[in-house]
């Protein structure tokens, strides 16, 4: 699939640095986005929608690592 404006993907997000005592205060979780734009080379430009407000980003597409400051497409849940 192709990302096109206006798609939702998940963004993964860093997390904040690990501290000597190897806790994080912040894990890497994935967070809704909206795709702003999308030409066709990549990377693609991104809404990433968080708890505490919007911010934007630009992030390469990584379906099967999923390392932060990449996307993927949402996983399918089934009931």
């Amino acid at each position: 699939m192709k990302p096109s404006v206006g798609r939702i993907v998940h963004y993964v997000s860093h997390g904040t640095p690990v501290r000597e005592d190897g806790t994080q205060a912040f894990t890497s979780e994935c967070r809704a986005a909206v795709v702003t734009s999308a030409p066709d080379g990549k990377p693609v430009s991104l809404c990433v929608l968080n708890p505490t407000g919007c911010f934007f980003n630009v992030a390469e597409q990584d379906e099967d690592g999923k390392g932060g400051g990449s996307w993927h497409w949402p996983e399918r849940v089934e009931d």
